[in-house]
């Protein structure tokens, strides 16, 4: 056992911060953590399932690196390709982990989440009355999955509220919807893009198109508001829909492998007319990306608030058990050569959100209204 448990550090401990240290150390800590588990075995109150506090230990070692870093079970990995094809079932929140408390990053539009109130920036503090703290992010995720049709109560705290919030919620499918558009004004195209999955430019060339075909567009809005982010490439390829050259993104990694930039290619698919961007603290990573490059090269005039600040890149990497760890391998830097990370993208003009849910109505939606005057002169 003794063995088996050596065999499983090394492996671990090759992935912390520390694995750079002596030699002595190395082998100090390796010592170490077989004590500590030769401790539990015997003197734990309850019996230990063995597979579990290895799974536990595996995800400390990658949830001390960063907030993004995890290890993913079979069964999560499994559920977390479902959820990069666009339908899933669950809540309809994309969460991070920020000081050991689960940080929700965004809802999604019209999931069961964001119809009770949900939204960016709230803390969940309880999942059913059990606390979250001292939990791993994967372990929390387990806790808020279930049955499509069951209900699940999440207490979360939000900013600038003293009293914590409960929602009760209906888990249900998510069908990601990445791209609506619509025509406002009779001459304003309106371009709402949920999330960055792997349909998500196909549906903005396609959509833009036939769009365009028989309506004379003055401008474009483009909003990225609460979208969570998803796949740097359909990242790269919607940003290069609206640039004629260009860098769109670099990303900078301790390997020279991940050392990589990206440029646009010549062709404006919407011919150079007016483009606003609208964006919220509900808005990260794929659409930071989009959002930092358009500004940078004074393609478009970014409306709202400043984005959320993940400026970081996770590599899914298969295991042999059939799980895979998330681990960060490198960060992404805007053409102007400032990382996002923890910063956010800053908006050229800063307007509020006027309520606690924007609507994407003219009428109500105070960012949406402000980007329309602002097009219409």
């Amino acid at each position: 056992m003794k063995k088996f448990f050596f065999i499983i550090f090394v492996s671990l401990f090759f992935l912390s911060k520390n694995f750079a240290a002596s030699s002595e150390s190395v082998y100090d800590k390796i010592d170490l953590f077989s004590e500590v588990l030769d401790k539990i075995n015997k003197e734990y109150v309850d019996d230990v399932d063995q597979s579990k506090a290895l799974d536990a230990a595996i995800n400390g070692v990658l949830q001390s690196l960063d907030p993004y870093s995890a290890y993913m079970t079979p069964d999560i990995f499994n559920k977390a390709q479902e959820e990069t094809s666009g339908r899933f079932g669950g809540l309809g929140i994309e969460v991070t982990m920020e000081h050991g408390v689960v940080k929700i990053i965004s809802p999604i539009d019209n999931s069961p989440a964001s119809k009770v109130g949900v939204k960016a920036g709230d803390y969940i503090v309880k999942i059913n009355n059990i606390q979250v703290q001292g939990k791993s992010l994967m372990e929390a995720v387990e806790l808020m999955r279930g049955p499509v049709g069951s209900d699940i109560e999440i207490t979360v705290r939000r900013r600038g509220v003293k009293k914590a919030l409960i929602f009760n919620i209906t888990r249900d499918f998510i069908q990601v919807q990445s791209v609506k558009l619509k025509l406002i004004d009779n001459n304003i195209g309106y371009i709402r893009l949920n999330s960055f999955n792997e349909n998500s430019s196909n549906q903005i060339k396609n959509k833009l198109k036939k769009l365009s075909k028989d309506n004379n567009i003055k401008g474009y809005i483009l909003d990225l508001r609460n979208n969570p982010g998803g796949l740097l490439t359909q990242a790269i390829k919607i940003s290069d829909f609206f640039l004629n050259n260009g860098e769109i993104v670099s990303t900078r990694g301790r390997k020279s492998s991940e050392n990589r930039k990206w440029f646009a290619k010549k062709g404006d698919i919407i011919n150079g007319k007016s483009l606003i961007v609208l964006i919220n603290y509900g808005s990260a990573s794929a659409a930071e990306i989009v959002a930092g490059a358009l500004k940078d090269h004074k393609r478009a005039i970014l409306i709202g608030e400043n984005s959320f600040g993940k400026g970081s890149v996770q590599s899914i990497i298969p295991l042999k058990n059939r799980g895979a760890i998330r681990l960060t391998i490198s960060k992404y830097y805007l053409p102007s050569g400032q990382s996002i990370n923890e910063v956010g993208v800053t908006p050229d003009i800063e307007v509020a959100e006027d309520s606690e849910e924007f609507k994407m109505d003219t009428k109500t939606d105070n960012q949406l209204n402000f980007a329309l005057k602002l097009l219409n002169g």
